[in-house]
């Protein structure tokens, strides 16, 4: 292969560095294999420091504040290069913690101070102890600093139109047959209602973390430093990271809790999923038309074409991504007895499943943003389906104690096509006051709508 060939995304093999690569550049800070490693370097600096200034080991002296500045800048300053660097090392250790570990020591050798106090990198830890702590911080900033925003976002848009639609009637669907009419916008607050409680969820679940060694016993630690309360080290330490701490482990943080995040994001997708296939069949009866951009062609032999790409391109991400999310929630909490390695190969699909999910956020802000009510043809379907006034009707026969009221009513609109005229005769022949047949008489599927502009008006958002 030419090696300008290498990184061209045509030749990509996922979608998501290739296709779709522009669309998602941000995701590279936190989940490609450069944004882990630099975690691990934060992480193994940042135990360090902890060891140096907080636990004051013997044999570690006080570091100054410009020798813990200088030791962050290595992680907050940590460029493509110097991963390639630890990449290096891995080649020799084939273990790419240690070669995290190397990297540093490697760093150290121009400080005469640290060079001395090197052996306290990496000091008591297994691998795990970085890697869970370096997933749970990139995890933890990818949803306050990409995921809440687009989630947000996409729920701020869904909510406006919910307002702006709140009084447009539709006719709704049970079963997909005509049911009792809604409006547009009361419909899209239902969806808004849906994420914003599975996102407030989302957002309880704590980010958690260990470090406690090889199984999870602190045996290393107390080894080497008996008198230490090494429990009550790794509570304050994860805690001075941002994180919840775990400390009853075996080498390995059980991953429960990050299983509960993915089936959160996983909920949320799912509500997605519907608001999308219900869109996609709205717009194929004409209840929305879509503004058309110039150029764009909807089919390579029927011209007349616009379809609904951004709404199925959504709906498909949030099935992949989906998939992939169940799969690691079901597999990441089990290994067998202290750890086996499946978890650390699956582990590194969390980005995958951010990945997909954001690229249907976007589509589906992509479609929203297309989207032109036809106010004309939701008035002339709800004209072609008066039958479902049969329900008020036979509810205020109820009211008034009329026997039999919903079979009167069954007998004359199930399975069939009634107009005004018709339900106007039955109306006048009804045994209830004169004021309520004037109240239904005056009824129409267009104004039918219960209390859905109020639901729409009451609803208070919690972004």
């Amino acid at each position: 292969m030419h090696p300008s060939m290498q990184s061209d995304p045509l030749i990509a093999i996922s979608p998501l560095d290739g296709r779709y690569a522009h669309a998602l550049q941000s995701l590279a800070g936190y989940f490609s294999e450069y944004a882990l490693i630099r975690y691990r370097v934060q992480v193994e600096l940042e135990w360090f420091i902890f060891l140096c200034n907080e636990v004051k080991l013997k044999g570690t002296p006080p570091l100054a504040g410009q020798e813990v500045e200088m030791l962050r800048e290595l992680s907050t300053n940590f460029e493509v290069a110097d991963a390639r660097s630890v990449k290096e090392f891995e080649a020799t250790t084939n273990h790419d913690v240690k070669a995290v570990e190397y990297f540093i020591k490697e760093h150290f050798k121009a400080y005469p101070k640290l060079d001395a106090l090197a052996e306290f990198i990496h000091f008591g830890c297994t691998s795990e102890d970085i890697n869970n702590l370096s997933y749970a911080l990139m995890v933890r900033d990818f949803g306050t600093k990409e995921y809440n925003p687009i989630m947000s976002g996409l729920i701020l848009e869904l909510y406006e139109m919910a307002k702006k639609y709140k009084k447009v009637p539709m006719l709704s669907h049970t079963h997909g047959q005509p049911a009792s009419p809604t409006t547009l916008g009361k419909e899209f607050i239902n969806v808004v209602a849906r994420l914003e409680s599975q996102l407030q969820l989302l957002n309880a679940l704590p980010h958690v973390g260990k470090m406690n060694g090889a199984v999870g016993n602190f045996n290393a630690h107390l080894a080497a430093y008996p008198k230490i309360d090494w429990p009550g080290v790794s509570v304050r330490f994860v805690t001075y990271l941002g994180l919840q701490p775990q400390l009853y482990t075996t080498q390995i943080e059980p991953h429960d809790m990050l299983a509960a995040h993915l089936d959160g994001v996983r909920r949320l997708n799912t509500i997605l999923m519907d608001f999308c296939r219900d869109i996609w069949t709205y717009i194929s009866l004409g209840f929305f038309t879509q503004k058309l951009k110039k150029g764009e062609v909807g089919s390579s032999t029927m011209p007349h074409k616009v379809n609904p790409i951004d709404f199925e391109n959504a709906e498909g991400n949030l099935g992949l991504a989906n998939t992939l999310a169940q799969h690691l929630a079901n597999k990441l909490p089990i290994s067998r007895m202290q750890r086996d390695l499946t978890d650390s190969t699956v582990m590194r699909n969390v980005g995958t499943v951010a990945g997909y999910s954001l690229l249907a956020y976007k589509s589906l802000l992509k479609g929203l943003n297309k989207l032109e009510v036809n106010e004309q043809r939701l008035h002339d379907y709800l004209d072609d389906h008066w039958e479902v006034l049969g329900e008020a009707i036979q509810t205020v026969l109820r009211a008034h104690g009329v026997t039999n009221a919903y079979e009167q009513l069954k007998e004359l609109t199930r399975g069939k096509k009634v107009n005004q005229t018709a339900l106007a005769k039955t109306i006048k022949k009804l045994p209830i006051p004169a004021v309520d047949q004037k109240r239904l008489l005056a009824l129409t599927p267009q104004s039918y709508i219960g209390a859905a502009v109020k639901l729409v008006d009451t609803y208070k958002p919690q972004l």
